[in-house]
C-alpha cells in the first residue's frame, strides 16, 4: 500500500509517499481501508516537531473508511463496517491498523468524507463545549479561527444550545461563511482590536470563555476579551505556541482561569468515546452541524495540503483521498 513517511522534522518537503507492507491487524485490532483522511492541525505540529515524534514515523490520525480485516478477539466489529477512528497515528495511507476500542462506527447517512472530516474536530468541540465548559443558552462566547473545520462546528453546535457567538476571521470571504453558519458578530481580527469589539459588543462585560485554537496571534487578544473570572481555552498553536502565562497574569486581568486541553483526556474510556462520537453524529444528523469540505487533496499531495493548511486561508475541513 501507499503510505506518507518522514524520517526529520522541518517543513512540507520532509513528507514522502511510499511503498509499504498493507499491516495486519493483531488481536483487538481492526484493518481499515481509507476512503478519506482528515487533515488537522496537529498533524503539522508532529511533522514540524513542536509535538515530538519517535523518527521514522507514519502521520495522520484521523480516517474513515471500510473493515478489511479483525483481530483475534475483536466483537465490536466485523469486515465490510464502516468505521471511523481519531487519534492513532498512521492514517495517512492506503489503510491503518487501529485498536478497534478506540474506532468508532459510522451510522446509517453519514459518509466516509463526512466522517473523516468531522470526528476529530467535532469530538474536539463536543468536550469543549459539553464538559470541559457546558455553554448555556443566553452566554456569550468567543471563537477564534471561527471559519476552520473546529470553528465551524463550535459555532453551529453552541447556536444550537442557545449561545451568542463571538466569532474571529481572516477574510471577508471566511466572515460572510461564519454569518451563514449562525454567528451572531464576526470580528475581522487582522483589521480590528479583537479585544476592544469583544468589549463593545458585550458592554464592556467581556466573554465568560473564550476557545483559542490560535495561539500566539491570538493570546493577548483573548486575554483582555474575558470577563471577570472568565475561562481562556487554549486548545491550539496555527500561529506558534503561545507565551508562558503567570498566575500574576490571571488575576491581575479578572481572576481568570487558563487550561490548555486534550482530547485524549476527555476520551480515556471507550464508553467516552463513544458518548462523544454518538452526540456528534447526532448533530449532523439532525442538521444542526453541517460539515463544510473545503478542501480536498490527493494522498500524494500531502505536501500541498499542509503548505494550504498552513497558509491559514483554507476554509471548512480538509481531506486527503487515496
Amino acid at each position: 500500500m501507499r503510505a506518507i513517511r518522514f524520517e526529520k522534522t522541518g517543513g512540507p518537503e520532509v513528507l514522502d509517499l511510499l511503498e509499504v507492507e498493507t499491516p495486519q491487524p493483531r488481536p483487538g485490532q481492526i484493518l481499515v481501508r481509507h476512503q478519506a483522511i482528515g487533515i488537522n492541525f496537529i498533524d503539522t505540529y508532529q511533522r514540524s516537531g513542536l509535538y515530538p515524534m519517535k523518527l521514522p514515523s507514519g502521520l495522520g490520525s484521523e480516517a474513515a473508511g471500510v473493515v478489511a480485516a479483525v483481530g483475534d478477539g475483536v466483537t465490536r466489529f466485523k469486515v465490510g463496517d464502516l468505521a471511523a477512528y481519531a487519534g492513532a497515528t498512521g492514517a495517512y495511507a492506503d489503510a491503518n491498523v487501529v485498536p478497534a476500542d478506540r474506532a468508532v462506527k459510522i451510522p446509517a447517512g453519514v459518509d466516509a468524507r463526512t466522517a473523516a472530516a468531522a470526528l476529530l474536530k467535532g469530538m474536539t468541540v463536543e468536550f469543549l463545549i459539553r464538559r470541559l465548559h457546558r455553554v448555556e443558552a443566553g452566554e456569550t462566547i468567543l471563537v477564534h479561527a471561527a471559519a476552520g473545520g473546529v470553528g465551524q462546528i463550535l459555532v453551529q453546535w453552541a447556536k444550537a444550545l442557545g449561545a451568542v457567538v463571538i466569532g474571529t476571521v481572516g477574510s471577508d470571504e471566511k466572515a460572510a461563511r461564519v454569518r451563514e453558519l449562525g454567528a451572531d458578530h464576526v470580528i475581522l481580527y487582522r483589521d480590528a482590536d479583537v479585544a476592544a469589539e469583544v468589549r463593545r459588543i458585550t458592554d464592556g462585560k467581556g466573554v465568560p470563555v473564550a476557545y483559542d485554537s490560535v495561539g500566539k496571534d491570538t493570546f493577548e487578544g483573548t486575554l483582555k476579551s474575558l470577563a471577570r473570572r472568565g475561562l481562556f481555552v487554549s486548545f491550539g498553536n496555527a500561529s506558534g505556541p503561545p507565551p508562558a502565562i503567570e498566575g500574576r497574569q490571571l488575576m491581575l486581568n479578572g481572576s481568570l482561569f487558563f487550561t490548555r486541553p486534550t482530547m485524549v483526556d476527555y476520551q480515556a474510556t471507550t464508553g467516552e468515546l463513544d458518548a462523544s462520537a454518538g452526540a456528534l453524529f447526532e448533530m449532523i444528523g439532525s442538521g444542526k452541524v453541517q460539515i463544510e469540505i473545503g478542501q480536498t487533496f490527493p494522498l500524494a499531495d500531502a505536501r500541498k495540503a499542509h503548505e494550504a493548511l498552513e497558509s491559514r486561508n483554507t476554509i471548512g475541513a480538509s481531506l486527503l483521498i487515496p
